[in-house]
């Protein structure tokens, strides 16, 4: 294995990525989680450029950190929770510790010894005009199915607060 800018950057991505995903499972402010994985799913993107996908990072810059961390942020503010924090005990910080290290190295070993042959060597090119051609010409009734389905749920969750709102009023005259 030889250590190029690539691999250095790739390593860089992913360890942004990994420190994201922790954090988020670390954080006790629910914002501050949702910030965490905004830092995780752009980290992501960046993979995704240096694996010549530009659509899919342009798509997960967009849809993944605007899109569904303000439909997440929608969806912690609208509604109630109680804000009970637990703490793990240090036996279960070294149990989980130890299960994470250990899936990284079975991971890390399986990776490196993968065989995937040859890979194609015109994959990149005019990616993003194939994508758009498959989802408009082929997929475009599901793709908007999907766009409503989550105006649906963005709407259903409002609806929701606003009627915990109204009984709470009621209960308390």
């Amino acid at each position: 294995m030889s250590i190029s800018g690539e691999f250095i950057a790739f390593i860089g991505l992913a360890l942004a990525a990994i420190a994201g995903g922790v954090l988020m499972l670390n954080l006790t402010k629910v914002v501050h989680m949702v910030v965490a994985l905004v830092f995780t799913f752009i980290s992501i993107a960046g993979i995704y450029v240096m694996l010549s996908a530009e659509f899919v990072a342009f798509v997960q810059i967009l849809i993944y950190s605007g899109a569904i961390t303000i439909i997440m942020l929608f969806g912690i503010m609208l509604t109630r929770h109680n804000d009970e924090t637990e703490t793990a005990g240090l036996t279960r910080k070294i149990l989980i510790g130890l299960g994470v290290l250990g899936f990284a190295g079975l991971m890390y070993f399986g990776v490196y010894n993968l065989d995937l042959g040859s890979g194609a060597a015109d994959l990149h090119v005019d990616n993003t005009e194939k994508i758009g051609l498959a989802i408009y010409a082929k997929y475009v009734i599901p793709f908007e199915l999907t766009s409503v389905l989550l105006l649906v749920a963005l709407v259903g969750a409002i609806i929701l607060a606003k009627r915990d709102d109204v009984e709470e009023e009621a209960t308390k005259e």
